[in-house]
């Protein structure tokens, strides 16, 4: 185990150390990611970039989904698997989104939303959403929000804006909850639970060294196993092929 200056100069040397370095896995911000995963000449597995969602579907335990939404936001709100956005089913708009407004911004969030969520703030202090809010990964108490009027609508949503990291649907339609599961490409899928636990020890992985966003090898919170290769070691006694 070596330590190596934390400038971008040697994490440029870093990248360029092939023969010598098997794997970078960078963790840090969207730059440096992007940076290592644009300019690396040494195999990269891509971490962290989490633009996750919670999505309040028509069959959703409002209660439950407060809890979820405020748990996923503000418990930790500077890490990758905190909520950056929410989107609610149109039919249980009236009766969820005054009381999310009212406990997100009572923590001290700010929030952006469409003209259907500013709809239900009397004060108007929830700020215009842009396509930019949508795609922010925010790091603080910060989360955008969206009314939508189906679930396949919420599904293109996050396909849109989501970066494959954690998205969770709260309802208690089994079908829905199957649909959502079945249609959204993301390392890690909650129903009925918080964003906050797609991390390698709350997974049984023990220490995590990163969360892969990812396909291939390794996707999802990693721990040592994930960082591992394989040798084959063939024992004979003159064995040839035919």
């Amino acid at each position: 185990m070596q330590a190596v200056p934390p400038t971008r100069e040697s994490a440029g040397e870093l990248m360029r150390a092939r023969g010598l370095i098997d794997l970078l896995i960078p963790r840090g911000g969207t730059e440096l990611i992007q940076r290592t995963v644009s300019e690396s000449t040494v195999p990269v597995i891509e971490t962290g970039i989490g633009n996750c969602h919670v999505y309040v579907d028509a069959a959703a335990d409002l209660d439950k989904a407060v809890s979820i939404l405020m748990n996923a936001k503000v418990q930790r709100p500077a890490v990758c698997n905190a909520a950056e956005s929410f989107l609610v089913h149109a039919a249980v708009a009236d009766a969820f989104v005054p009381r999310a407004i009212e406990a997100l911004q009572a923590s001290g969030v700010t929030i952006y939303g469409d003209e259907r969520i500013r709809a239900y703030d009397a004060d108007r202090s929830v700020e215009p959403a842009t396509d930019e809010e949508y795609r922010a990964e925010f790091y603080d108490l910060r989360i955008s929000a969206k009314v939508v009027d189906s679930l396949e609508d919420a599904i293109a949503h996050i396909t849109e804006y989501g970066t494959q990291h954690t998205e969770a649907i709260v309802t208690e339609d089994p079908a829905a909850a199957q649909r959502f599961v079945d249609a959204i490409d993301a390392a890690a899928v909650m129903v009925n639970a918080s964003t906050r636990f797609t991390d390698g020890a709350e997974f049984g992985f023990g220490a995590e060294v990163g969360i892969s966003t990812q396909k291939l090898h390794a996707r999802g919170p990693m721990g040592l196993p994930e960082l591992t290769t394989y040798k084959f070691v063939v024992r004979g006694n003159g064995q040839v092929r035919a």
